[in-house]
């Protein structure tokens, strides 16, 4: 029976530091961290190009401006009305000039943009699919574990059957008590709960035992099970 208590014992804990389970809440992180960035990313994107928008209005304002200049220099007689407007346009020229730099540079600033987000789009199909994988391994090795623990719980309470209640009561407060470990075997003269070697007194006390008399160590206090290896 502790044989078979050690086993869902191990399957617990393997379920709990299942290296399957940990991949999956490292790719779960790294998918939200992509997510986090992705939306900063659209952030950016969304920001430049109301920002393009706003550099290609001016330039198309500027430019008309000149266009409506350009119609008007035909249309003037005055030497310094004339002056005038031509002055304006190389001042408008110059203002073009500049706003169509400032065009370029969002531009550019709005491609690289672009360019990140659609990387990061790509990241997380790519990191989809592998935690797509390791949910899958997960299921599974938890679905064999379960499978382990359900045959080991079954041999548990067969292993069980007939067994004093009182003495599954001091099975069960002294498993709770060591570590999961209520029965160890004496082997070749040594506890192997707490891996002591009993005494030639404590030895020939067990040895004149009845069979079904319940030993304990003397300094661990666990059920003590004799076999054909027990050195008595």
């Amino acid at each position: 029976m502790q044989r078979h208590d050690l086993e869902v014992d191990r399957a617990r804990h393997r379920r709990a530091t299942l290296p399957e389970a940990a991949r999956v809440t490292e790719l779960e992180a790294a998918a939200q961290a992509i997510d986090d960035d992705i939306t900063r990313a659209a952030v950016e994107v969304s920001d430049l190009e109301a920002e393009q928008r706003k550099a290609d209005a001016d330039v198309d304002l500027v430019r008309q401006r000149s266009e409506k200049d350009r119609v008007l220099l035909d249309t003037i007689n005055d030497a310094k009305q004339l002056s005038n407007l031509q002055h304006e346009l190389e001042s408008l020229a110059r203002r073009q000039a500049e706003l169509e730099d400032v065009e370029l540079e969002v531009m550019e600033r709005l491609e690289a943009a672009q360019k990140s987000h659609a990387a990061l789009l790509a990241q997380r199909e790519a990191l989809a699919v592998d935690l797509a994988d390791a949910r899958t391994a997960r299921d599974n090795a938890l679905a064999d574990l379960a499978d382990e623990e359900q045959i080991a719980r079954a041999a548990r309470e067969a292993a069980a059957q007939g067994l004093p209640a009182d003495l599954l009561a001091l099975y069960d407060k002294l498993r709770a008590d060591n570590g999961g470990i209520g029965a160890a075997a004496l082997h070749r003269g040594r506890c192997e709960g707490c891996r002591i070697e009993l005494t030639p007194v404590d030895l020939g006390r067990i040895r004149e035992a009845p069979p079904a008399e319940v030993i304990r160590c003397e300094e661990c206090r666990r059920i003590l099970v004799r076999t054909a290896e027990s050195g008595l």
